[in-house]
Protein backbone atom coordinates (compact mmCIF):
# COMPACT_ATOMS: atom_id res chain seq x y z
CA UNK A 1 0.00 0.00 0.00
CA UNK A 2 1.01 3.63 -0.71
CA UNK A 3 0.70 7.41 -0.35
CA UNK A 4 -1.76 6.93 -3.46
CA UNK A 5 -4.00 4.59 -1.95
CA UNK A 6 -4.40 6.62 1.27
CA UNK A 7 -5.18 9.21 -1.18
CA UNK A 8 -7.82 7.51 -2.61
CA UNK A 9 -9.38 6.39 0.52
CA UNK A 10 -9.78 10.20 2.11
CA UNK A 11 -11.80 11.02 -0.96
CA UNK A 12 -14.31 8.03 -0.18
CA UNK A 13 -13.89 9.25 4.16
CA UNK A 14 -12.20 6.61 5.09
CA UNK A 15 -9.24 7.00 6.51
CA UNK A 16 -8.11 7.79 10.34
CA UNK A 17 -5.06 9.85 11.36
CA UNK A 18 -3.42 9.53 14.37
CA UNK A 19 -2.46 6.53 17.19
CA UNK A 20 -5.50 6.80 19.32
CA UNK A 21 -7.93 6.20 16.34
CA UNK A 22 -5.62 3.08 15.46
CA UNK A 23 -5.81 1.80 18.85
CA UNK A 24 -9.63 2.24 18.46
CA UNK A 25 -9.75 0.17 15.01
CA UNK A 26 -7.80 -2.60 16.15
CA UNK A 27 -7.57 -5.41 14.19
CA UNK A 28 -10.92 -3.70 12.12
CA UNK A 29 -8.57 -1.60 10.33
CA UNK A 30 -7.69 -2.60 6.22
CA UNK A 31 -4.20 -0.87 6.18
CA UNK A 32 -2.21 0.60 8.81
CA UNK A 33 0.72 3.19 7.85
CA UNK A 34 3.42 5.25 9.69
CA UNK A 35 5.63 7.12 8.61
CA UNK A 36 9.68 6.98 8.50
CA UNK A 37 10.63 9.48 11.02
CA UNK A 38 7.36 8.24 13.79
CA UNK A 39 8.90 8.70 16.92
CA UNK A 40 10.03 5.42 18.74
CA UNK A 41 6.98 5.62 21.41
CA UNK A 42 4.38 5.27 18.73
CA UNK A 43 6.17 2.65 17.46
CA UNK A 44 6.37 0.46 20.71
CA UNK A 45 2.16 1.11 21.54
CA UNK A 46 1.74 0.03 17.63
CA UNK A 47 4.37 -3.26 18.13
CA UNK A 48 2.58 -4.00 21.85
CA UNK A 49 -0.88 -3.84 20.53
CA UNK A 50 0.22 -6.33 17.62
CA UNK A 51 -0.66 -3.84 15.08
CA UNK A 52 0.84 -4.44 11.59
CA UNK A 53 1.84 -1.54 9.47
CA UNK A 54 3.60 -0.64 6.65
CA UNK A 55 5.98 2.84 6.71
CA UNK A 56 5.75 5.62 4.43
CA UNK A 57 8.31 8.72 3.80
CA UNK A 58 8.89 11.32 6.62
CA UNK A 59 5.79 12.97 8.06
CA UNK A 60 6.74 16.32 5.65
CA UNK A 61 6.82 14.65 2.44
CA UNK A 62 3.35 12.29 3.41
CA UNK A 63 1.73 15.75 4.11
CA UNK A 64 2.70 17.63 1.09
CA UNK A 65 1.67 14.28 -0.89
CA UNK A 66 -1.56 14.40 0.72
CA UNK A 67 -2.21 18.09 0.45
CA UNK A 68 -2.71 17.98 4.21
CA UNK A 69 -2.03 21.36 6.52
CA UNK A 70 -0.55 19.11 9.08
CA UNK A 71 1.69 16.44 9.38
CA UNK A 72 0.45 13.44 11.00
CA UNK A 73 2.34 9.92 12.44
CA UNK A 74 0.17 7.42 11.73
CA UNK A 75 -2.65 6.51 9.34
CA UNK A 76 -5.26 4.20 9.21
CA UNK A 77 -7.73 2.85 6.28
CA UNK A 78 -11.58 1.46 7.16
Amino acid sequence: MSVKEIKEAMSKGKVSFGLRQVLKGGKKLKGVFICKDTRDETVEKLESAKIEFDVLKSKEDVAKELNLDFECEVFSIR
